[in-house]
């Protein structure tokens, strides 16, 4: 049987801090292997719609959510669904590279070993997969016992991505993860992002309309709160059908 094309599917989502209504009534799906770009003004819903699919808003007190979150049919949300679990099939980058003060190699491997991983092959092997695949292999190889902070911030980005996916997930999340990074590490970023798609499913938060447009395949335009367009990026951008994603796109507020 063919999996279906969505792995994640999103049905009236509504998200609450307290009194205030952070999400109104979302609808969304993101497809497998596709990158998927979430553009709209600060304080939109973005982050707090991936916040929402991996479950870090079961963090802060006071939340409240109510719809369905689906990953590859399963409800996110239902009582047996363990949220540790959860987070090693969808892996999540910050804005700010968040390497831990240890090794290159403990860094890439840290999912592994609490999830009870002690086998050095399979510790090994990960690594060696991880970073090849977040294209920073040839740069730390020979210094994967070097702390990690000692790296530039674009290669610190890049452990972090490594990190992510030496747990194997299905889907990974990125909240503006070049935005601290200078144009040349930010596109080395963006050409690793544009070879992972081939293996997983990757939702972008990008204030950077040049970005969204040039690595992804869709694009969901927010606005306080609700989704306002989504479609082709092509289409996002050259066509848009609502007058807000227009005005958005060509700078006239945001």
């Amino acid at each position: 049987m063919a999996e279906p094309k969505d792995m994640i599917t999103v049905q009236d989502l509504h998200l609450y801090y307290g009194q205030q209504e952070a999400l109104r009534g979302v609808t969304i799906d993101f497809r497998r292997n596709e990158i998927t770009a979430v553009i709209g003004p600060s304080g939109c819903g973005k982050s707090t719609l991936l916040k929402t699919i991996n479950r870090l808003n079961d963090l802060v007190p006071d939340v409240t959510v109510t719809g369905t979150v689906k990953l590859n049919g399963q409800d996110i949300y239902a009582p047996n669904m363990d949220a540790v679990e959860l987070r090693k099939e969808v892996g999540m980058l910050f804005q700010q590279p968040n390497p831990f003060p240890f090794s290159i190699y403990d860094n890439v491997i840290y999912g592994l070993r609490i999830s009870g991983e002690k086998r050095k092959n399979v510790l090994d092997e990960a690594v060696e997969r991880s970073l090849k695949a977040a294209a920073i292999w040839d740069e730390v190889k020979d210094r994967l016992h070097d702390n990690a902070m000692s790296l530039s911030g674009g290669q610190q980005q890049r452990i972090c991505i490594a990190r992510v996916l030496a747990t194997q997930p299905k889907v990974i999340l990125m909240d503006e993860p070049t935005s601290a990074l200078d144009p040349i590490s930010s596109s080395e970023i963006e050409r690793t992002m544009l070879k992972l798609k081939d293996d997983y499913s990757i939702v972008i938060v990008t204030r950077n309309m040049q970005q969204a447009s040039r690595i992804s395949d869709r694009t969901a335009f927010f606005l306080a709160g609700e989704l306002i367009e989504y479609g082709p990026t092509r289409d996002i951008f050259m066509q848009p059908q609502k007058k807000e994603t227009e005005d958005y796109i060509s700078g006239r507020f945001g």
